[in-house]
């Protein structure tokens, strides 16, 4: 395994206990779930996209590695001259713009943060929602595994 997709799944390991963590406490009740979203969701999400972007790289094999992992495929490094782009990474572009990936590249609503009538806490729309970055965690996973066992026997 490659130093780059070691950082990928320690990134995707540190979303998964963030996401664990959100369930144990959604699972208490001793908070609103709108303030578990704004603690836990920009972090989980942070995670992923970083898991995201290592694996990218990993695809890739850049001769000059940026200081941090892109957010998407458009992102990466240019291409070395000869050199063709892997298919995985078509796949992933398409996933991005269509599929599984949109969501977390979506930057969270830009909308003020809003005080709910008769209470203190601080509500705002567009915050990932948990079941959904439990599904990507899964489906990245899956294609880490995947495109990894490609790249392992090439």
């Amino acid at each position: 395994m490659s130093s780059l997709r070691g950082q990928a799944n320690h990134a995707l390991y540190l979303g998964r206990i963030l996401l664990q963590s959100w369930g144990q406490a959604q699972g208490a009740e001793s908070l609103p779930a709108h303030l578990l979203a704004q603690a836990f969701g920009p972090a989980v999400r942070q995670h992923l996209l970083r898991a995201y972007g290592w694996f990218l790289l990993d695809l890739q094999k850049p001769a000059q590695l940026p200081a941090e992992p892109p957010a998407c495929v458009a992102a990466l490094p240019p291409t070395a001259p000869g050199k063709a782009q892997p298919a995985q990474l078509t796949e992933f572009a398409q996933l991005e713009a269509d599929g599984w990936l949109a969501p977390l590249l979506q930057e969270p609503g830009a909308e003020t943060p809003r005080r709910s009538e008769g209470s203190l806490a601080v509500t705002a729309s567009g915050l990932p929602d948990r079941s959904e970055l439990q599904s990507i965690a899964d489906q990245l996973d899956a294609a880490f595994s995947r495109m990894g066992d490609l790249l392992d026997e090439c």
